[in-house]
């Protein structure tokens, strides 16, 4: 696959107006995300497949498992938001050198503090899968399967730093066909490792980590071998060490920190919100048969993995949206045009109310008990997901605004507002409701995922109202 030739000045195929222009450029993003989100989704589904309770302990070790790997390794591939945010401004200003200068920096950072946060994550692993996960047989697969992805932490971040690159550029193809191929490897490996088919062991939950780990390394090879074809070495020539440089590095981070700083408040509160969840399944000493198994399960914590992981492909989709948002409202400021930036930020709101309002429908009402089944084959965390999942659904139109926006104030290098916004939230509103309505009133399942509305609908209004205004239109970066 080729990458198109990049001209001065003209960067996007704009034709059609703002919806199809935003279409073209989140179509690719979106199958690439959506695609990559199967790197998790596809455990859970396999997990399914395994005796009970092994199958419902996997699923509940697996949420706690990405928020922790999210923490370290999603803080640090904040990284992207700095790298898109400037390679868009300097590619729409025709300054195609210091574009490339942006990936030389942004590569070289991912390597090093890749390596160092996984080092700091593999020590800190052990204690904190202990205070998330009550149950013990959950808690054991979690430090089990998270030693595995942490190890990927540095894969993860170049991945990241070479995407927000070709997406700044508007080539959002190039990290589709990478995720493509990259999860063809991930469902073949954690076919064998999970089940011990094709001549693999059967390592259970464990093997859907290392096949994961592999998986982004594939995917990372793809990115990289992109970046050394054709006009984007030599143009670009983003391999030349002259333009290593602190300031332009700090140039970077000033933007992806903020952004690094939410993702971990992000962490953090889920990260509490599951250890809520864990509290429902520690007090209850019922123990719910399922099937012929009839013994204990993590009903609550598998329940919320299963919300989760099908929320998360509504997320990924939203993100798309966002993702291109961001490119297009950079290069528009980079042109010196505010109001063109405005113009498709609003348009791609339209755009995600229309399709995530049809999505949210299927979700929580049309569809909903056989998205659960296809999931989950326990009845007791089939009965556990169905109301709070019947909620999220509905709630789809404000999550899609949210995240549009959010994007798209990322790509203005807006970071240190979406910073604030989410620190605030989650320390005063996600955190404490969640305990308030699940456990204080009684609220069990259903309280503690009303509380993930209320964020929603907070962050929603905080980024509509800040879009609506001018002052992100005169961000210099």
């Amino acid at each position: 696959m080729d990458v198109p030739a990049i001209r001065e000045g003209q960067v996007l195929d704009t034709r059609g107006g703002p919806a199809a222009t935003i279409l073209r450029l989140a179509t690719p993003t979106m199958i690439a995300m959506l695609s990559q989100s199967v790197v998790n989704e596809i455990d859970i589904v396999f997990f399914a497949h395994l005796p009970c309770p092994e199958s419902s302990n996997g699923q509940a070790a697996l949420a706690p498992s990405l928020i922790a790997l999210w923490a370290f390794g999603g803080s640090l591939s904040a990284i992207s938001v700095g790298t898109q945010a400037l390679t868009a401004r300097r590619i729409a200003e025709g300054k195609t050198s210091e574009a490339g200068a942006v990936l030389t920096n942004a590569v070289a950072f991912a390597l090093g503090a890749g390596l160092l946060f996984s080092v700091v994550g593999f020590l800190l692993l052990e204690p904190m899968m202990k205070a998330l996960v009550k149950n013990p047989e959950a808690a054991a697969y979690a430090v089990s399967y998270s030693r595995y992805r942490f190890l990927g932490i540095t894969s993860m971040a170049m991945t990241f730093a070479f995407k927000a690159f070709f997406d700044g550029l508007g080539q959002t193809r190039v990290h589709m066909f990478s995720a493509l191929l990259m999860n063809v490897a991930n469902v073949v490996l954690c076919y064998g490792l999970v089940f011990g088919h094709l001549g693999m062991p059967r390592m259970g939950p464990p093997g859907a980590g290392l096949a994961a780990l592999i998986a982004t390394y594939v995917g990372l090879a793809i990115m990289i071998l992109f970046a050394f074809r054709g006009e984007v070495r030599s143009r670009f020539s983003w391999l030349d060490r002259k333009k290593l440089s602190r300031p332009l590095t700090w140039q970077i981070l000033r933007l992806a920190i903020p952004g690094g700083v939410a993702t971990m408040a992000v962490m953090v509160g889920f990260g509490f919100f599951l250890f809520v969840v864990g509290k429902l399944d520690a007090a209850s000493s019922k123990v719910i048969a399922t099937g012929a198994c009839g013994k204990a399960e993590a009903v609550n914590g598998a329940a919320t993995t299963a919300i989760i992981g099908i929320l998360k492909l509504t997320f990924t989709a939203c993100l798309a949206f966002g993702t291109a948002t961001a490119t297009l409202v950079g290069q528009s400021l980079g042109e010196k045009n505010p109001e063109g930036a405005a113009k498709y930020g609003w348009a791609s709101v339209r755009l995600g109310l229309v399709l995530f309002g049809i999505l949210g429908l299927c979700e929580g009402i049309f569809f909903t008990k056989p998205i659960l089944a296809f999931v989950s084959h326990s009845a007791a965390v089939q009965e556990a997901a169905l109301l709070p999942l019947r909620m999220m659904g509905l709630t789809t139109p404000f999550i899609a605004v949210a995240m549009i926006l959010t994007q798209a104030l990322f790509g203005a290098g807006n970071s240190r507002f979406v910073m604030i916004v989410e620190l605030i939230l989650h320390f005063t509103c996600l955190m404490p409701l969640a305990w308030l309505f699940g456990v204080t009133l009684g609220g069990g399942l259903p309280g503690i995922w009303a509380s993930a509305i209320v964020y929603v609908l907070g962050l929603a209004a905080a980024m509509v109202w800040k879009f609506s205004r001018d002052d992100w239109k005169t961000t210099h970066i």
